[in-house]
């Protein structure tokens, strides 16, 4: 079945079609380890997470970078407010990253290179860079001369005096154009630095994405290179003009993905509004597996809006899936098959509320039948497709004890929702309000939409 994913550089779904279909290679801009991960941080983990599954399935090899910025000027401040190594800070918060993305379900990449360990590879290509005239030393700073990549804005579709105001620039004495941008700066005797060409100083930000690609890629364009929404303008940006230039023109990346903001009770989360939603005080609160729901149950590149009533329904939505699973613990899979309209859904641009929703349908499914050959069948069926989205992976009578789910007969609940759709059809409403009330008193909540009725544990 053909993958297709919205190339943000073409502005359209593609067929992802690799350079080498025996070795798929992605690459997505991870965290800078000096704080706990935002529940922002945590989305393109997840998306990108289901992207890595759903390649798993469909080629051999899939190789995936996920990098680590373990040196950035707020590391750096941490690290001197607090009398300490700037190990120390990033060590810390990337066991940290590592539990709370772990929780959520995330698989480990491939590999995880930090900005640290490439700090060689960063100064050669600088020095390629400046040998090729795209860039150029002042007062031991380098710059790169946007003027001199012509294709410059090419991802990000803003015209030049756009691209100045978005980033903010500072139109500094040391520049030759205002839209120059840093690749390495001058580090004081009180900053971490390491020595150069050009003096004492650290990497710009742009430019250890490109030489960390280069060092653990090659040459050669990747398939994949993938990040939040608000990466396109000025980081990848950029990364496209430094890799190109540094290799002589070569493509540097064949297909880029973006994911939408989180917003916070429909408010962008920000420091100023003081809703910054950690993930580590998130799963204080609920399952990890519930958190990754509600950030699988809009299309990645659509907006997200984080409410306390979407954790809820995540949860609800967990314990009547866990219980289907629970009501086959006697029955073996006979199979680890995915059905074609989840792959359909999971690979038309990662649909996950499509995917999601033929999720359910097995778990109905598996509700409703009696035949053996069919449970067992069913049984394969949830477990493989919920593998893919990162879901049904807890034995599930651990999982409905965890949340109070687990003396619930759901064969019962069932046969009363269909008594009660039965007193709906000849209009008897006495006998569906009592049974709506029966249901209700029992903690179990009804909702009817779209002619289905659906219910939930109340929490």
């Amino acid at each position: 079945m053909d993958i297709q994913l919205y190339n943000t550089l073409t502005r359209q779904k593609e067929v992802f079609l690799p350079l080498d279909p025996q070795r798929v290679t992605m690459y997505v801009c991870g965290p800078t380890v000096y704080n706990y991960a935002h529940i922002g941080n945590a989305r393109p983990a997840v998306v990108f997470d289901i992207l890595y599954r759903l390649l798993q399935r469909s080629f051999p090899t899939v190789v995936y970078a996920r990098n680590v910025t373990d040196v950035d000027d707020k590391i750096n401040q941490s690290a001197r407010d607090q009398g300490v190594p700037i190990s120390t800070i990033t060590d810390r918060y990337l066991a940290a990253y590592h539990a709370d993305m772990g929780a959520l379900g995330v698989l480990p990449p491939t590999i995880e290179p930090k900005v640290t360990q490439h700090i060689d590879a960063i100064i050669a290509m600088i020095e390629r860079l400046i040998a090729n005239g795209n860039a150029y030393e002042k007062d031991g700073q380098v710059l790169f001369h946007v003027p001199s990549f012509a294709q410059y804005g090419q991802l990000s579709r803003r015209d030049r005096d756009e691209m100045i105001a978005g980033a903010r620039v500072d139109v500094a004495p040391y520049k030759r154009d205002p839209a120059d941008f840093t690749l390495w700066k001058p580090s004081t005797e009180d900053m971490v630095g390491w020595d150069s060409p050009w003096g004492r100083g650290r990497p710009g930000w742009h430019i250890e994405c490109s030489a960390m690609i280069e060092r653990n890629f090659g040459t050669g364009p990747i398939d994949i290179h993938g990040g939040g929404h608000d990466l396109i303008f000025p980081h990848h940006e950029n990364e496209i003009a430094q890799s190109t230039c540094a290799h002589n023109g070569a493509l540097f990346c064949r297909t880029w993905l973006h994911n939408g903001f989180v917003n916070i009770n429909a408010e962008k989360m920000s420091k100023s509004l003081g809703n910054v939603t950690l993930v580590h005080d998130l799963l204080e609160l609920a399952p990890g597996e519930a958190l990754r729901l509600v950030l699988l149950s809009a299309h990645y590149r659509q907006p997200l809006d984080w409410t306390e009533n979407a954790v809820k329904d995540a949860r609800a939505q967990l314990d009547r899936l866990y219980r289907a699973l629970d009501s086959l613990k006697d029955v073996e899979a006979s199979n680890n098959a995915v059905p074609a309209s989840f792959m359909t859904a999971l690979a038309d641009d990662l649909n996950t509320p499509k995917a999601l929703a033929e999720l359910h349908q097995i778990a109905n499914a598996a509700n409703k039948a009696t035949d053996a050959a069919e449970r067992a069948r069913l049984k394969g069926e949830l477990l493989a497709a919920g593998w893919l989205l990162g879901l049904l992976q807890q034995d599930p009578t651990a999982w409905l004890k965890g949340t109070g789910a687990a003396d619930v007969d759901a064969a019962a609940i069932e046969a009363l929702i269909a008594e009660r759709k039965a007193a709906r059809a000849r209009k008897d409403w006495a006998e569906s309000d009592r049974i709506r009330d029966e249901l209700a008193g029992r903690g179990i909540l009804l909702e009817d939409k779209a002619g289905e009725t659906t219910w939930r544990v109340a929490s």
